[in-house]
């Protein structure tokens, strides 16, 4: 599975600079006026791992494949997006399939960069996308609405449980809030339902407050009231100086850190996100290896082997016999799978295992 994130917030705010920065590419347009980005932008991420490129090292294979982030960057949303205004709103079907989304807020003041108000205002930023993406749910549910009056007709204990909760979660949206908040989340029907309407305000939310230089140090008041309206949200902050990543792009990896760390950054901006969107989704990283190649896959916690398996193939579920299992720290060790399987830290498990974060697996099975 590959982690998909969508980038949203208001024009302006450096959306697109952030996609640069954090894809290390500039397929983005960046400009100093409203709705510079038109089409959506994409782009896929390798996931860097110092573990996998452990492995590589000690394997000795010709090939190394990370786990991927796509990222898509949609137009800036503005009020009244969800009734025609701006471009936002037509691309908001670019990002239903997000696994989660980043909100770019302004944090940073400079009478050169055009915004929507004479200066950022943090709080009432948020709250415009909030509103504009429940309005663009309530509009979706309300259609699904109209074409489950006509279903439930038909059979009203199919359709009957997916109605009253499409009328209760309306009636959610309508008093301002998320479908994140609501309070049955986790009901079969919910998820199913969930599932097929891909909620934007379900999606997990992670702030990237873009800062000036000088704020990642020192920070601002932009940047304590974006923490504070996560604080009340339980959503993650991400602090960035986007236009300054953007200009290391080109550098070597150790080149781009020794100057974050001069500002005052311990980690690039994709680095922060990777851990807080693993985190926040649950997800963690297993590896495999054959002859040709190590390769790093993501699976959510919580998944048996089996589970796991199927991430690489199907086939690989069904017919899965056993797990050959070591984890990363003893195969860093050991320095292969012979070394291991000969000291007995090698093991083998079976369709009830957990696969933990790091493992190393081979799996065995019966096609």
């Amino acid at each position: 599975m590959s982690l998909n994130i969508g980038i949203i917030g208001l024009p302006n705010v450096g959306k697109s600079t952030v996609f640069n920065a954090l894809t290390e590419a500039q397929n983005a347009e960046v400009a100093n006026y409203p709705f510079c980005t038109i089409q959506p932008n994409k782009a896929i991420v390798p996931v860097p791992d110092t573990r996998l490129d452990r492995l590589h090292e000690l394997v000795g294979v010709p090939d190394k494949i990370n786990a991927t982030i796509e990222f898509i960057d949609i137009a800036g949303l503005v009020k009244g997006a969800s009734q025609g205004e701006g471009l936002g709103n037509q691309f908001l079907g670019n990002i239903r399939d997000a696994d989660a989304v980043i909100h770019v807020v302004r944090c940073f003041d400079d009478p050169n960069v055009v915004h929507i108000s004479a200066q950022p205002e943090p709080r009432v930023d948020i709250e415009i996308i909030k509103t504009e993406l429940i309005l663009a749910d309530l509009q979706q549910l309300e259609n699904k609405i109209e074409r489950l009056e006509r279903q439930i007709k038909g059979d009203k204990k199919v359709y009957g449980p997916i109605f009253d909760l499409a009328l209760s979660l309306q009636d959610h949206l309508e008093r301002g809030d998320p479908v994140q908040a609501y309070a049955d989340r986790n009901s079969d029907v919910f998820t199913s339902f969930n599932k097929e309407m891909r909620f934007l305000t379900a999606k997990p939310v992670i702030y990237v407050a873009n800062v000036d230089e000088a704020a990642l140090s020192e920070g601002n008041e932009y940047l304590t009231e974006v923490h504070a309206v996560a604080a009340e949200q339980g959503a993650e902050v991400i602090t960035l100086c986007a236009s300054l990543e953007h200009e290391l792009v080109d550098l070597a990896e150790e080149e781009k850190l020794e100057y974050l760390l001069l500002s005052g950054v311990e980690e690039s901006g994709l680095t922060q996100l990777i851990r807080k969107s693993y985190r926040l989704l649950n997800l963690i990283s297993y590896f495999s290896m054959n002859e040709n190649e190590v390769r790093a896959w993501t699976i959510h916690e919580g998944w048996t082997a089996p589970q796991a398996a199927g991430v690489i193939h199907t086939d690989f579920e069904k017919g899965f016999i056993r797990a050959e299992v070591v984890a990363f720290e003893t195969f860093e060790r050991y320095g292969s799978s012979t070394a291991a399987r000969a000291a007995g830290a090698l093991r083998i498990e079976g369709k009830g295992y957990i696969v933990e974060d790091g493992d190393v697996i081979y799996f065995r099975f019966n096609l």
